[in-house]
This record gives C-alpha cells, structure tokens and sequence, in this order.
C-alpha cells in the first residue's frame, strides 16, 4: 500500500462548500437511477478526494446478518473479498460491531483493540491501522449496511471526517432506501422481458400453490432445472441480440414439450424451470427426455445457419427432495451440475449424497474463512537445490492448513472450494505477505536463503492487482525483487487478459522472477516461452516419477529442459525421490530440482535446523 498522503485539513467555509457538493453529486446520482454500486463508488471516490488520508469502505448487510463489498475502491480487493460472507457479531471488527450495535464504533489502533482480535492479523496485511464505522439503518429499522473510514496509521477521527460522515451517512440511507423501493418495483412484474415465460415471482407463487394441493390430496409434483450447454459461447460470440432471440425460440420448443397444467418459468441467463404438478420421479425423467428431444433439431435463426443445441436437466419431487421452492430449487441445481459432469445433454435425478457433498464443502469453505482470520494457516519451506553441489540456489512456500476440528487439510481439498468461493485471492495475499515476512525475519537472523517461491492463481491476475502488492511488500520488508519469484501457471501466460499481462511485464520490470509451474502438462503452444517475460521452467514431478523404467518420459523431460537451456531459462524438476532420478536429470543437463531426495517441506524451525546442517 502506498505512503499516507498528508493530511490538509479544509478551512471551515471551504469544508462546508466540499459537503455540499459531494451531496448534490451523489444525490443526482440517486435521481437519476444509477445502480446502488456505482452511487456508493461514487461516493467513496469523492470523500477520498476531500481527504486522501482515509480510505472508504460500504459494506451491506443482508437479512441474514452477512456482509458483503458494496463499494471501496480504495481497498485491496482482496481485503474486502475477505470480508464477504461474514457474519455480523459483538466482536466483529470495526463494520461487523457497528452494524451488530446499531451504533458507530470506532477504533483508532487495530493492533491493540479487542474488537479486531479474529481479522487483526488480515487488516495488518494491507497495511491498514484504524477504521471508524458507522451503521446505515433504513426507515424499516434494518440495518442495510455500514459505512467506514479506514486509516493507515493508529489516530482518532479529524472534525472534518466527522462532519463528512454525517453527511455520508444520510447519502447511503437515501441510496440504499431508492434501491430498495425499486427492488419492490421490480419483483411486482411476474414476466421474463425476454422470452415471455413466467419469472421467478410467478414461479414461487405457481409452485405454493401447487406443493399446498399435492399436500392436502398426496399427488406427486416434480420439478426440472434445464441448463442450456455452453450458452455463454454462443452468446459472446454472436451477440446478446441473437442469444435473446435464441432464448425465445428454445422458450418456444420446450412449451411445446409440456403440458397445459404445467409452468415453464425463465430464472434468468440460460436457466429454465419447468413446474409439473402430478409426476412423480419416474414421468419427470421421461418429460425431462421429451425436453431434450424438443431441442434436437437445429435451430433456424434470421441469416444464420442451423444452431444444435443441447441442455443439462436437474430433476428432483416433492416432497422428498424438497418441501418449497427454495429447496427444490437448489437439488435440482445440484442434479443438473451432475448432468454437465456426466457429459451434458442429458438427465439426472437428485440424490441425497449431492446435498451431503454440498454441505461438506460449505462447512469446508466455512472454516477456511474462519482460518484466514486466525492462526491456523501457515508456510512449509521445501529446499531447491543446485544438484551438482546440493548448495540452496532457494525455497518454495507451501501452504498449509491445520484446522481444530478438521485437522490436517490438504491443498488438494481446499484450495478448489477458495477458487469456487471466492476466498482464493486473499490466500494468494496472505501467502505472499507471510513468505516475504520470513525472508525479511531469516535476514535479520543472519539464515542466507537466496530466494522464495510463491504459487499465484490465475485469477487472482485478472481480479486483483498483484504487482501493486508485491511492489509494497518489497519495500516493506527490505527485500530485492530478485528475491521473490511467482509461480504461475501456463493458463495464465496462454490468457489473452490485457490486466494480467500487464501485471506480468510490470513484476518482470521490477526485476520479479516468472516460474512457470507444471510446465509440459496443460497446453502445447510454446510461443508465449518467447513473448512473455519468464526465467524459470518447473518440469512437473509426473515427467519425473519414472525416468528410470518409462523412456518416453525420459525423452518427455530431455525435451523440456532442452527447451528450457535453448532460452536461457533455468529448469527446476519436481518431486525427485531417488538417486537414479537426479542422476538421469544431472545427464539431460537439468541442474536445479526439488523433491524429498533433497529435502521435505518444513516449518521454519526445522528448515533452519536442516540448513545449519546442509552447511
């Protein structure tokens, strides 16, 4: 994060004239039916204006008592992607207290107050020291959201912040009071705009009454989730006006499939809902085949050439799979992923096994949140070694997750469900803050460790600005740019995103190093060796397992590290194990690898212990 900018405080008139206008732009904003998202930008943009000093932040907060990011453009985004989902409570930081107290709550030393003690530790590592948080509440009593400055140096809160949050307090209620009335608006409509069928207003209010006959007279009802396989595709590529006239025709052929009694529903995208009032499991799996064959033919657009389309369909009943809409919604949802997965164009019926999975992840996903926040994450070091001489040339942190209940979760597990979840940016965040944190702590102890590792998803280069982050934490612990190296993925350097490859000339500018990680196992073009800025090749350990008895590996892993020497990059084998696997490598002119032959991931303590010894 960047240095504090001095703070200029306004002359009296001056103040007033600013509030002033801050309100008369965000108000017109209002007026004229900005979405609540773009308002509380705004908004934040222009209270930073007045006083770069602070850094705002709108959180909402939803009937359940979950907050989630409205607006803060001046906060790391992985900061607040933290912070979505979390619950509001008496010890829930700044926001998270305030919105529980339904009072401002202001703490000017994070490090130190208790209310920070479970997100002290992610606060910190954005370089964030105080936060004043005030909560919004609606004329309905309902606390709709929070509004805070935070600050990046332990201090109390200036008149002249004092006097701005007044204002912006009442801006949000009136933001957060238009949007909510026009959400009233919006849900009295009961029709798809698009494709004329039922939305899902008139859905639910279709599905009650039906589940409240199949009750009283036990008739069967089902419910079908129809997916339409790889709309996104088609839509992107020919443009949102021939997918809406696409989305009408498929509306069109899967009526013509149903019955009378029955509702076809639009939930919106490429999600339709069909509503079947006495069919049981059996007449639904057949009704959801009639609906595949409606879609066979292909279809015959305005100047275009026939479109084959098929859909993946989730079937579930009532009542064992679900007792109102919401329920049966949500197992049909997870039936129709198990039809994409077994292929699509096709039907799967809900299983109980599907919901046990679901909740595994969740309280999975759940947990890892409460980790990020605690101490129960932490770095193992494996040891890189030159094989010629065994002398350290640098070390790769590995996460690890030691969980109270859980126990010892292994990435494999959880780092999926981060990707899924959202979470995956700020452990990518965390990650980097704490291994350059021990290259700065093994500095001051005299341990010469050349360099550190570090794995960075490849959406955490579309989503968030990592060159901005690792160009802070350098300077904040002292470290050369030399002295940390990115491990990306080939997905990565073959993206065509324009943010993340200017992200990865901007690193390779600072002098950060590039790894390309399980080199050889994704994608077969090569250019990008050429385009992109990269030092370093990893040969994925699956080149490695068997060079001793497998020789098209053995011509596999020449090839790569032939590649790699042809470049002028260096190439790092993973997971060697056996003398005779280094010394084949040693031959094809490998030089540098890792793996348990050389050297385990270690916590810190032992991998010191293991370099006195290698010394």
């Amino acid at each position: 994060m960047t240095d504090p900018a001095p703070e200029v405080e306004l002359p009296d008139l001056e103040q007033e004239r600013a509030v002033a206008s801050l309100q008369h732009d965000v108000l017109e904003a209002v007026a004229l039916g900005r979405p609540l998202g773009t308002v509380m930008d705004l908004l934040c943009r222009r209270v930073e204006a007045l006083a770069p000093e602070v850094i705002c932040s709108v959180l909402a907060v939803d009937l359940g008592g979950q907050v989630h990011p409205l607006a803060a453009p001046g906060l790391p985004a992985a900061f607040s992607q933290a912070l979505d989902g979390v619950y509001i409570g008496p010890k829930v930081g700044s926001c998270g207290t305030a919105a529980w107290r339904r009072e401002p709550v202001e703490v000017s030393d994070i490090a130190t107050d208790p209310l920070w003690d479970d997100y002290r530790a992610l606060a910190q590592s954005f370089g964030l020291a105080a936060c004043w948080s005030s909560p919004i509440v609606l004329d309905n009593g309902r606390v709709a959201a929070t509004f805070a400055l935070y600050y990046r140096e332990p201090r109390g809160v200036a008149p002249f912040h004092r006097r701005m949050v007044e204002a912006c307090v009442y801006l949000c209620m009136v933001a957060l009071t238009h949007d909510d009335h026009q959400r009233r608006i919006e849900r009295l409509a009961y029709y798809d705009g698009v494709t004329g069928l039922a939305n899902r207003t008139l859905l639910a209010d279709r599905v009650g009454q039906a589940l409240q006959v199949a009750a009283k007279l036990n008739l069967p009802t089902s419910l079908l989730l129809l997916d339409i396989d790889r709309f996104k595709t088609i839509n992107e590529s020919m443009g949102h006006a021939v997918g809406d006239l696409l989305l009408q025709a498929i509306a069109r052929r899967l009526q013509a499939g149903l019955r009378e009694t029955d509702t076809l529903a639009r939930l919106g995208g490429d999600e339709f809902v069909a509503l079947l009032p006495g069919c049981d499991a059996a007449a639904a799996m057949h009704m959801a085949d009639k609906l595949l064959a409606e879609l066979a033919p292909p279809m015959q657009l305005p100047g275009r050439e026939g479109l084959n389309l098929t859909a993946s369909i989730g079937v579930c009943s009532f009542p064992d799979d679900g007792q109102n809409l919401d329920q049966l919604l949500k197992n049909a949802d997870l039936a129709m992923y198990e039809a994409k997965a077994a292929g699509r164009n096709c039907a799967r019926f809900f299983l109980r096994s599907m919901n046990e999975a679901l909740d595994d992840k969740l309280k999975l996903e759940a947990a890892l949140r409460h980790a990020l926040s605690g101490n129960a994450l932490s770095l193992h070091y494996q040891p890189k070694l030159r094989m010629a001489d065994n002398a350290l040339v640098g070390v790769e942190a590995l996460l690890r997750w030691q969980d109270p209940t859980l126990g010892s979760v292994p990435p494999d597990r959880f780092i999926p469900v981060a990707e899924e979840s959202g979470l995956i940016n700020a452990l990518d965040a965390w990650v980097l803050e704490a291994a350059c944190a021990q290259m700065a702590a093994w500095r001051v102890a005299g341990i010469d460790v050349p360099s550190v590792s570090v794995n960075v998803s490849p959406l955490r280069f579309v989503q968030d600005d990592v060159a901005s982050q690792v160009r802070e934490l350098l300077v904040r612990h002292g470290l050369r740019a030399g002295q940390l190296t990115l491990e990306i993925t080939e997905r990565l350097m073959l993206d065509n995103d324009s943010a993340a490859r200017r992200q990865l000339a901007e690193l390779h500018r600072m002098g950060v190093q590039l790894s390309v990680d399980d080199f050889g196992t994704g994608y077969s073009s090569l250019s990008y060796l050429k385009r992109l800025p990269v030092n370093e090749l990893k040969l994925d350990k699956s080149f490695v397992a068997d060079l001793e008895t497998d020789a098209d590996d053995r011509a596999l892993a020449a090839a790569v590290i032939g590649i790699g020497r042809g470049l002028g990059l260096t190439v790092v084998a993973e997971g060697v194990e056996t003398d005779a696997q280094r010394r084949i490598l040693l031959e094809a002119g490998c030089e540098v690898a890792q793996g348990w032959l050389l050297g385990r991931a270690m916590p810190v303590a032992q991998f010191a212990q293991w370099l006195a010894e290698l010394a």
